[in-house]
């Protein structure tokens, strides 16, 4: 698992949590906590894993479509 710090500034803690929080989002641990929240049945899991490969595939080819109308 990677360490994820934050130095705080000046006893701002109110700015050094906002960085940690979108620190945490980015590495996706809030993602992860909340889906071992529950159990997730066999077919949710592979339907959920389904989803998330079509949406990042419609992802590339929207960057690639962008990519390609910029000439």
């Amino acid at each position: 698992m990677k360490e994820i710090a934050v130095k705080v500034d000046d006893n701002d803690l109110e700015k050094a949590m906002r960085v940690l929080k979108k620190k945490i989002q980015n590495d996706g641990l809030f993602k992860k906590l909340r889906l071992k929240k529950n159990y997730e049945k066999p077919s949710e899991y592979r339907r959920r894993k389904r989803r998330e490969a079509l949406r990042r595939q419609r992802i590339a080819e929207a960057k690639k479509r962008t990519r390609y109308r910029r000439t």
